[in-house]
């Protein structure tokens, strides 16, 4: 398998290969973010396809330093762009739950009005999922970031749904109680 360093070295290059060798390791993956936001394979597959065209016009100027983030944080972004423009009309309660979820532990968007303080937001909750145990940090971004439903992660840890489901509430709770203190959110 092509290392990352040399799939990003293919970009740079302008060398065509560059998305193949991407698709070969980042396919399954990406394509799985995806799915798991549009749950339809068709859009999710574009969007997919869409994540390497980026890549390939973003690549230079960018050099990613962790490639698979880099990547992940394409396709999740236009999974979401996808996912709004095709539930404008009508609340789907899959997806929708889970930004429901996170809704009251997060700043409401019209509080981060500039950039530099939506970076800082982005910072303070990645220094707080620092803070927590591996598997409680890994079970957030799986729900959150991942959008993976509660029964995956439940099999993947083999813990039972309702344990995920409080772990996810505890963290929301932690999460929140940070930002109040960070002052990101005011009660």
């Amino acid at each position: 398998m092509t290392s990352d360093e040399a799939i990003i070295d293919l970009y740079w290059d302008r060398n065509e290969s560059a998305i193949a060798r991407t698709q070969e390791k980042y396919g399954n993956y990406c394509y799985s973010i995806s799915f798991n936001i549009l749950e339809t394979a068709e859009d999710s597959e574009e969007c997919v396809s869409d994540t390497w065209l980026r890549a390939w016009n973003d690549m230079p100027p960018s050099r990613p330093q962790r490639l698979k983030l880099y990547l992940a944080k394409i396709v999740r972004n236009l999974s979401f762009d996808r996912y709004r423009i095709t539930h404008a009309k009508k609340r789907d309660a899959g997806f929708t739950a889970v930004l429901e979820e996170l809704e009251e532990s997060i700043p409401d968007g019209t509080r981060v009005e500039e950039n530099y303080e939506y970076r800082e937001l982005v910072e303070s909750i990645t220094a707080f999922l620092r803070t927590l145990p591996e598997r409680e940090s890994n079970v957030f971004l799986m729900r959150y970031f991942r959008a993976q439903s509660t029964e995956e992660i439940a099999a993947h840890y083999g813990m039972s749904e309702n344990y995920v489901l409080v772990m996810l509430g505890r963290t929301r709770r932690k999460l929140k109680a940070h930002l109040q203190k960070e002052a990101f959110l005011y009660v």
